[in-house]
C-alpha cells in the first residue's frame, strides 16, 4: 500500500542526490495543502539560436487560432496547441545607437536583458540583468539549483569577438547583474553531475572512477521507495529511471565517439559529443530531467554562440552559419540557411514532444512550462533587431491560452518577459527597456 512521502524526497548515495518526479504519493489528499500541492510549479526556459532566420519561411500565415505555420515551423505541427507565435517583438537595444558595428554581440547581450551593452573588449563590460536571473533571484531558493545555464559551444569571456565588443557579450545570454555573465556549461556529463552529484562529499569523483551509474549507487533506497508506492507511481518511477539510465549511456557513448571532422576555422572541443545533433539532444533531455525533478525551474540554453560559423553537415550545409547569414539574397545561401533554421526547429520540436510525453501533476510537463525559443536578430543579412523570431511553448500551468499567432504591432520583447515573470510568482516592476506587461497574451 502506498503512503504519503515528502515532495522533497531524494535518493542519496555515494556522492549523488537523485531527485524524483512528482508522484501521487507526494500529494496531500485533503484541505488547502492538497489544493496547493496539486498545482505543479511553473518552469521557465529560454532557448536561443544565432544569426537570425530567413523570416519569409519563418512567419506564420493568419492570426489568432486559425494561423498556419510557415515552412520553418512545420515540425511544431504536432504541438501546435501548446505554441504561441509572436510577431512584432523587438530588442531595440540590439541596434547600434551610435556604436557602429557589432550587431551579433549586441544581439545576444540584449536578447534576455533588453539593455544596450557598453562597447568594450576590456573588463568594464556592462549590459543588464537578464530575465532568467531576475526569476532565479526571486524563486531560486525553492530548488536545489537556482538556475541552470547550458550551451553547445565553448567561448571565452575575455578579449574581443565582434567589432570591439567583449566576447562575454557574444558567448552569454544569462547575466546575474549588469557586469556578471553566468557562464554556460557545454559538457553533458558535467551538467548531469551538477543535477545529480554532490560535490561537497567528493563522491562524484569516486563514483566516476568505478564507472557506477547513479542508479546503482541509490539502488537500495530505490527498491525501498518502490515498495512504498502504488502501481501508478511505480510505473512513473520506472519510466523516470529508464530515462536517467538512457541519458547516462548516451553521455558515455557521445564522449567516446570519434569527433566529426571540423572545418579549418572551427576548433572542436575535446571530451564532448562529436555529433552536433546528439549534443543538442542530450542538452534538451537534461533540461527535461532538471524540470521533471524540480532541481531547477529556470534554464537558459544557447544552441550556439552568437555569430557562430558552425556548419550543419547533417543537413547538407557545409558552409559556416555566420558566413551564410550574409547572403545578399543569393538563393543558394538562402536555401542553406532555411535548412539550418529547419534543423534547429526540428530539434526544438523533439524537446517539446518529450516534455509533452512526461506526466506532471494532472497534465504534462509541457503544460506547466514556459519555454521561449528565439533569436536577437531577425534578418541576419541586414542585422535587424525588430520583428524578432519568437516562439513561446507551454501553457504556464494554464495561465497562457496557447495555440495562437499574436501580432503585437511593435513592442519590446521585455514586455513579454514581465508577463512571464508574473506567472512564475517572480514579478518585477520593470526590466531593461520594458514599458509594461504584454497584455495580448492574456486573452
Amino acid at each position: 500500500m502506498s503512503r504519503t512521502i515528502s515532495r522533497r524526497t531524494m535518493l542519496r548515495g555515494l556522492g549523488c542526490a537523485l531527485g524524483l518526479p512528482l508522484l501521487e504519493a507526494m500529494r496531500p489528499t485533503r484541505g488547502f495543502a492538497a489544493d496547493a500541492a496539486n498545482r505543479p510549479p511553473v518552469r521557465l526556459a529560454f532557448v536561443s539560436f544565432p544569426n537570425g532566420a530567413i523570416m519569409d519561411a519563418w512567419r506564420p500565415k493568419g492570426e489568432g487560432e486559425s494561423f498556419e505555420f510557415g515552412p520553418t515551423m512545420q515540425p511544431l505541427a504536432d504541438v501546435k496547441s501548446q505554441i504561441t507565435v509572436f510577431s512584432g517583438l523587438a530588442q531595440e537595444n540590439g541596434f547600434a545607437k551610435g556604436d557602429g558595428a557589432g550587431d551579433h554581440a549586441r544581439s545576444s547581450a540584449s536578447l534576455l536583458t533588453g539593455a544596450h551593452p557598453v562597447k568594450t573588449s576590456g573588463a568594464n563590460i556592462r549590459v543588464g540583468q537578464s530575465v532568467d536571473q531576475a526569476a532565479a533571484e526571486r524563486i531560486g531558493h525553492l530548488t536545489r539549483l537556482p538556475s541552470l545555464e547550458i550551451g553547445i559551444e565553448r567561448g571565452r569571456d575575455a578579449g574581443s569577438c565582434d567589432s570591439g565588443y567583449s566576447c562575454a557579450y557574444s558567448n552569454n545570454i544569462s547575466w546575474k547583474n549588469a557586469t556578471t555573465p553566468m557562464s554556460k556549461e557545454i559538457n553533458p556529463r558535467l551538467v548531469f553531475e551538477r543535477l545529480f552529484g554532490n560535490s561537497l562529499s567528493g563522491g562524484q569523483t569516486r563514483r566516476s572512477r568505478v564507472r557506477q551509474s547513479v542508479l546503482d549507487v541509490v539502488s537500495e533506497q530505490a527498491a525501498d521507495l518502490k515498495n512504498r508506492l502504488g502501481q501508478t507511481d511505480r510505473q512513473k518511477i520506472d519510466q523516470y529511471f529508464a530515462s536517467v539510465r538512457e541519458i547516462e549511456l548516451r553521455i558515455t557513448r557521445a564522449a567516446t565517439a570519434p569527433p566529426a571532422e571540423p572545418p579549418k576555422d572551427f576548433a572542436m572541443p575535446t571530451g564532448l559529443p562529436g555529433e552536433v545533433q546528439e549534443h543538442i539532444r542530450l542538452m534538451y533531455d537534461l533540461m527535461v530531467l532538471a524540470f521533471q525533478t524540480d532541481t531547477t525551474r529556470v534554464i537558459t540554453f544557447m544552441t550556439a554562440n552568437e555569430g557562430s560559423n558552425r556548419p550543419y553537415r547533417m543537413v547538407g550545409v557545409n558552409n559556416g552559419h555566420h558566413e551564410l547569414s550574409h547572403h545578399r539574397s543569393e538563393q543558394d545561401k538562402v536555401d542553406q540557411l532555411k535548412k539550418i533554421d529547419l534543423f534547429l526547429v526540428t530539434e526544438f520540436a523533439r524537446f517539446l514532444k518529450t516534455l509533452q510525453a512526461t506526466p506532471d501533476g494532472g497534465g504534462t510537463l509541457l503544460d506547466n512550462c514556459l519555454v521561449l525559443y528565439g533569436s536577437g536578430l531577425s534578418d541576419g543579412n541586414r542585422h535587424r533587431h525588430d520583428d524578432l523570431p519568437i516562439i513561446l511553448a507551454g501553457k504556464g500551468g494554464g495561465t497562457i491560452p496557447a495555440g495562437r499567432h499574436i501580432h503585437v504591432g511593435e513592442a519590446p520583447l521585455n514586455n513579454l518577459f514581465l508577463s512571464l515573470l508574473d506567472r512564475m510568482d517572480a514579478g518585477v516592476p520593470s526590466l531593461g527597456d520594458s514599458t509594461g506587461r504584454l497584455k495580448a497574451i492574456d486573452s
